[in-house]
């Protein structure tokens, strides 16, 4: 019998395994390529020269609607909600996050999904001259290439803009104004609670940043506004009257009605802004989540009465632009389905291990807030790195309620600041006695476990915090999906 081509048997195989491992190895190149070029962290504050590269590929953002989304905290949380409701409303959807935790293809997410790994090396591919243009000008003027950041932004809309999608829903890296992915024009455009956090690059007080993130709404959109400090609340609010944009703001045109902790979650009823919505169950932990949920379905409400022919102006909210009421079992449905990994997130039990990557003072306080609403601990040691550009001291003091025990440490991030540093802070705030130090962070995980379990009574926990890095770490030691 004659073998066909591509069937089955040792040659098959053999082939199948070569081109697998071929396509691992050009994945990693690509990711080695990308990261050879300046951090995210190190913002250039320009929009020319990501509208520069945009402009050459044909400008792929003009190409699908976008749900724009920024803020201090909860932004990757609330982007993941909208996109979901969108979805399940029956929209093909992409989503763009940022920073990812252990793959950068989490960034990139078509129907919920990251990117496969041959796809994003295509989509590289096919960005690659244009950068090599911008590139080559930008060294021409003795600027640098583009950034990690601006290049991964561009990867973004291409891929949307090929799938095709029908909306995005895309976070900013850092700010608004200036950021990479403020070339693209939000229909909707969601501010999450703003804090103080980059100083270096967004300003050193809360109406400065707030400044700054105002410059993703754009003429003519909705904002959906997080409840904000007043003087965030008055800059964003500016903002919105001087480009007429319409604005829904939480705790007085939508909110939380009603929230109980549930196993595995809460259990919410959402007011919204053209309806009220009982019984949603969110797999996710912490009044924080609670008010993301709240910010989600404001935004998915007006998308949606923005695309909806004949729809205006739903009674039951003082709200000054249409929005629609939703089926509240798709609602339920698409909350019931959302994940955050990283946010509040049990990885591992006996003891209880969690994972958060609270990386400011508010993100910290957010997180102290939530441990004992959702959590009933006889015991709980932390496990906390922190980059050296934050605010230390702000951090361990948000923490220092809920920690009995803290162990310092570092994660693998150039940027992560030495333990020994990390002590002396730590021991400022709760006292030298209640602080150890590891050098690695297996070590670190180990010996807080060991803390927490010393006195042998059940109900322990470890909580893990302080860098996205950190987290990004451990939920690879821990085996977290």
């Amino acid at each position: 019998m004659t073998r066909v081509a591509g069937g089955t048997g040792p040659g098959r195989d053999a082939r199948v395994a070569a081109e697998q491992a071929a396509a691992r190895a050009r994945l990693g190149q690509v990711n080695r390529d990308i990261l050879a070029r300046a951090p995210e962290h190190d913002l250039v504050p320009s929009l020319d020269r990501i509208e520069a590269l945009t402009q050459l590929m044909g400008d792929p953002q003009q190409t699908f609607r976008v749900v724009h989304v920024t803020g201090t905290n909860g932004k990757t949380s609330t982007t993941r909600m909208i996109e979901r409701l969108l979805r399940e409303h029956g929209l093909r959807t992409g989503r763009f996050t940022s920073p990812h935790l252990s793959d950068v293809r989490e960034r990139i997410s078509i129907d919920g999904e990251p990117l496969p790994a041959d796809r994003f090396v295509q989509v590289y591919d096919e960005v690659l001259p244009y950068l090599d243009l911008v590139d080559g000008r930008l060294a021409g003027t003795g600027a640098p290439r583009l950034t990690y950041f601006e290049v991964l932004v561009a990867m973004a809309y291409a891929a949307f803009a090929d799938a095709p999608v029908d909306v995005a829903v895309v976070e900013v890296g850092m700010g608004g104004t200036w950021d990479a992915t403020n070339v693209a024009d939000g229909e909707v455009a969601v501010v999450t609670p703003i804090a103080i956090d980059h100083e270096r690059f967004l300003g050193r007080d809360v109406a400065t940043i707030a400044g700054e993130k105002a410059g993703i709404i754009k003429p003519g959109a909705v904002a959906v506004l997080a409840e904000q400090e007043p003087e965030a609340a008055e800059v964003l609010l500016r903002r919105v009257v001087e480009v007429k944009a319409t604005p829904a703001i939480e705790g007085l045109q939508f909110g939380v009605a009603a929230r109980e902790v549930a196993v595995g979650g809460q259990l919410l009823t959402l007011a919204g802004l053209g309806g009220t919505y009982d019984d949603v169950f969110l797999p996710l932990f912490g009044p924080h989540q609670a008010r993301n949920a709240a910010v989600a379905l404001a935004a998915v409400e007006v998308f949606l009465a923005s695309g909806a022919a004949g729809s205006g102006p739903e009674p039951g909210a003082a709200f000054g632009g249409p929005a629609i009421t939703l089926d509240a079992d798709v609602v339920r449905e698409a909350f019931a389905d959302v994940t955050s990994p990283g946010r509040l997130e049990v990885v591992r039990r006996s003891p209880v291990v969690l994972v958060d990557a609270a990386h400011n003072p508010a993100g910290a306080q957010a997180l102290a807030e939530a441990v004992p609403d959702a959590f009933t601990f006889t015991r709980l040691v932390g496990v906390v790195a922190i980059l050296t550009d934050k605010d230390h001291y702000g951090i361990f003091e948000a923490l220092e309620p809920i920690l009995d025990e803290v162990v310092v440490t570092r994660s693998s991030s150039p940027r992560s600041t030495l333990p020994e540093d990390l002590f002396e802070v730590a021991s400022e705030v709760f006292g030298e006695h209640r602080v150890r130090m590891a050098q690695r962070l297996d070590e670190a995980i180990d010996l807080a476990a060991t803390l927490a379990e010393e006195d042998g009574r059940p109900g322990s926990g470890v909580l893990i915090t302080g860098s996205i890095p950190l987290v990004a770490e451990a939920r690879v030691l821990l085996g977290a999906r």
